[in-house]
Formats: structure tokens, sequence, C-alpha cells
């Protein structure tokens, strides 16, 4: 079964995949799921920021194998070809028989805010004395729009979005589609809930601009050398990762702040994690799993398989 990127628009939604996610996630911290390290591989098609790359994310977990193939090239933003692209293949963990063959962008993006969606869900009501009113963004790209998705059903009193990008005119077009406010980052970043979602590679988000009891949400800057988060946002908040393994390897915003993570989402979930602070900054850093990917693709594969049943 081949399931092109239109046929996944049609069936996964985030009512169905949040809650997959969340048990993912539970699993994982769990030790029930079997996810070796990403490899990834430079592509050489350019100099500096612009010099794609190629990685390989194999998983297993449930009834179901997989393997998602990744691409991230920066400089296709330039060209209108989408900067992230996947395939990824699911198996029968059974018998090895390969079950579908999918395109896995839209995948990759729906699950990335699903993290997040579950994140928020589990932290904000241990967090937060009330329930937080505004909703900051740092990026206007597809994470940004995704997540503001996501985080409507998660969060349905969600009202006042404010979003900030280094390009005006992004925020301002994001933000007239999806109901929001374009403004300066320092507004954006004292939200009561702030998600980066930056390709930067050096920080943008400074810890001074942060509310003293603001949840962060960041999801950009993937890699072991990159940064969207300053050193006073990493040594103030108590840190929440998707991994701790995945997370100290691979976040740059970890690795050179000399911060610790304090707990996984899915350790908190199952309540084997020490509290969630009510005061302080909370943190949540998430760099993707391939089990994301393989949850979503189960999902997309069942789906698929009930309708051509019902026909």
């Amino acid at each position: 079964m081949y399931v092109s990127e239109n046929d996944v628009r049609a069936v996964l939604t985030y009512g169905a995949l949040i809650p997959a996610i969340q048990q993912a996630l539970m699993d994982y911290s769990e030790g029930r799921v079997e996810q070796p390290p990403r490899t990834i591989l430079r592509a050489g098609n350019a100099e500096g920021v612009d010099n794609g790359w190629f990685a390989v994310m194999p998983v297993i977990a449930g009834d179901v194998m997989g393997v998602k193939t990744v691409t991230f090239f920066p400089g296709n933003a330039g060209h209108d070809i989408p900067t992230h692209m996947a395939m990824i293949e699911l198996l029968r963990r059974t018998t090895g028989e390969p079950l579908a063959v999918m395109d896995g962008r839209l995948i990759t993006e729906m699950r990335t805010a699903a993290v997040s969606a579950v994140a928020f869900a589990t932290l904000a009501p241990l967090h937060f004395a009330e329930p937080p009113r505004s909703f900051g963004i740092l990026g206007s790209g597809i994470q940004a729009h995704a997540h503001i998705d996501a985080m409507r059903h998660a969060w349905p009193s969600l009202q006042e979005i404010r979003i900030w990008s280094r390009t005006q005119a992004h925020a301002e077009s994001l933000a007239g589609r999806t109901g929001a406010r374009a403004v300066p980052m320092e507004e954006a970043a004292a939200a009561d809930v702030v998600l980066t979602a930056t390709s930067a590679a050096t920080p943008v988000l400074r810890g001074q601009w942060l509310q003293p009891n603001a949840l962060v949400l960041a999801v950009g800057a993937t890699g072991a050398t990159l940064r969207e988060l300053d050193d006073e946002v990493m040594q103030t908040s108590f840190i929440v990762a998707e991994s701790r393994e995945c997370v100290e390897r691979e976040s740059g915003d970890v690795r050179f702040s000399g911060a610790k993570v304090a707990a996984e989402i899915g350790e908190i979930l199952n309540g084997t994690a020490r509290g969630v602070p009510c005061l302080g900054r909370v943190l949540f850093k998430s760099v993707g799993m391939a089990i994301e990917d393989l949850t979503a693709a189960r999902l997309v594969w069942q789906e698929r398989l009930g309708r051509q049943a019902g026909r």
C-alpha cells in the first residue's frame, strides 16, 4: 500500500493522533520501544547553513516495525520546496511483511505538534495555579501553524496567540490565517506559554523576556550544535524531555548550556518522575523520535484499511 501526502491528510487527525502519541511516550519511558539513535549524513550539497542532511530512523514497538528516512535542506525555502521531506516504511513485526510505504512530510509536521500538545496538556495543569491565557510563538513556518492547530485541541480555551518572526510579513500572514497577532519578539516571549519553532543556529529567546512562571515548548534548532534558547532560559528552568537520551545527545541547547534534564514526559505521565514545580519556569524540549512517526504511520495505515473495508 502506498499512501501519498494527500491520503495522509485525509485520514490523520489531531483528535486521534494526540492520545496515540501520549501512549507512545509512556511506552517509550517504560522501555517498551526499541529505538536506536538516528543516523545522520550531511549531503555536502552546499556550504554553511544550506548544507542539507539525510537521516535514517528505525524503531520497533508493539505489533509493527518501521523506518523513516528524512531530509532537511534549508536552502529549499528559497525555491518553494519543502525544507523537510520524508518517507516511512511500515512492517509487520511478526513476519517482516511490508504493510505500507507512505509520504512522511505531513506525518513529521503533525506528530511534532502532537508531542507538544501532549506536553502542554500534561504540564500545564501541574504547573499553573490558573489556566494560562496567552500563547507566544517564535517562528512563523510550518511548525508554528501546526502547533496552533494541535494546541487548540489540547487547549480549547486558547484565544490569545502572539507570533513573532524574523520576517514581519510572514508573522502577519500566519496571524491573519489563524486569528493571532503579529508582535515584537519580547511580547511573544512574555506570554504564559511560549513555543520556539525556529531554524536558529544561535539563541533567539532570552530568559530575561520570559515570565517567572512561563512554560516553554522548544521544538526548533534540532541539532547537536544548534541553539535557540540562551543559558538563562536553560539554567532557570525545570527541564522535561520527550527522551532524556535523545535530547542530551541531539540538542545543542542542552549540551552547551550545562543544564540537566529533570524528567521525561512519559515518566511524568506514568507517575514515576518527581513532581513538576508550581513556581519557576518549566521547559519541554523535543528533538523528534522514530516512535512518534511509527505511531502516526500505524494510525494512517489502520484508518486506510478501515475505509477500504467499508467500501
